[in-house]
């Protein structure tokens, strides 16, 4: 068993099986280029400090990552290559999905659904508002009214196969975000 004494976390195997779902918000973004699309636009300098000290912080809790899927938004796909250099991932590993960006509930559902149940711990970054009315599915626990740039939201989802996720026990695991100091 893992025990983490600042969040509480308990990572058991005697739980029988489950997986770890991460919600992780892009982080800050620039509005300084008003030439560019919302989808093109990059991290700001507070979204370059942020992303590597999250990362850090979910790899301090022992919390690994098996799968990296990100919306191919430029923010995101930063955000997402960032948390994969801290693990130690390849940037080649990140499953870019198109309909991330900007998500409704039901495509994070849908999105869910289909990963490969190879994957233990995955990894999702994607876009306000749909992040947060997701996370907000999930738990009972917690209510967040804005998943700020760069958070992170955990569940412990109590199956061996994503396809069950809609209708498998959900546990809430954690939340953080930069200024959760």
């Amino acid at each position: 068993m893992t025990q983490s004494k600042d969040t509480g976390i308990s990572l058991s195997l005697e739980d029988g099986d489950f997986k770890i779902l991460l919600l992780i918000r892009h982080a800050k973004s620039s509005w300084d280029a008003a030439v560019l699309s919302d989808f093109d636009r990059p991290l700001n300098e507070r979204g370059k400090k942020d992303a590597p000290v999250m990362a850090a912080r979910l790899k301090d809790k022992k919390i690994g990552i098996d799968a990296f899927v990100s919306s191919p938004a430029k923010r995101a796909k930063k955000t997402a290559e960032i948390f994969c250099e801290i693990y130690k991932a390849s940037e080649n590993s990140i499953h870019y999905i198109p309909a991330l960006y900007h998500a409704p509930c039901s495509t994070f559902f849908n999105v869910v659904c289909s990963l490969d149940d190879g994957f233990k711990n995955v990894a999702i970054f994607s876009h306000n508002p749909g992040i947060t009315e997701f996370a907000n599915t999930l738990s009972d626990a917690v209510e967040i009214d804005n998943m700020p740039t760069c958070s992170i939201f955990g569940i412990k989802v109590f199956t061996g196969n994503w396809a069950n996720f809609r209708e498998a026990k959900k546990e809430f695991l954690l939340f953080d975000y930069p200024k959760n100091i």
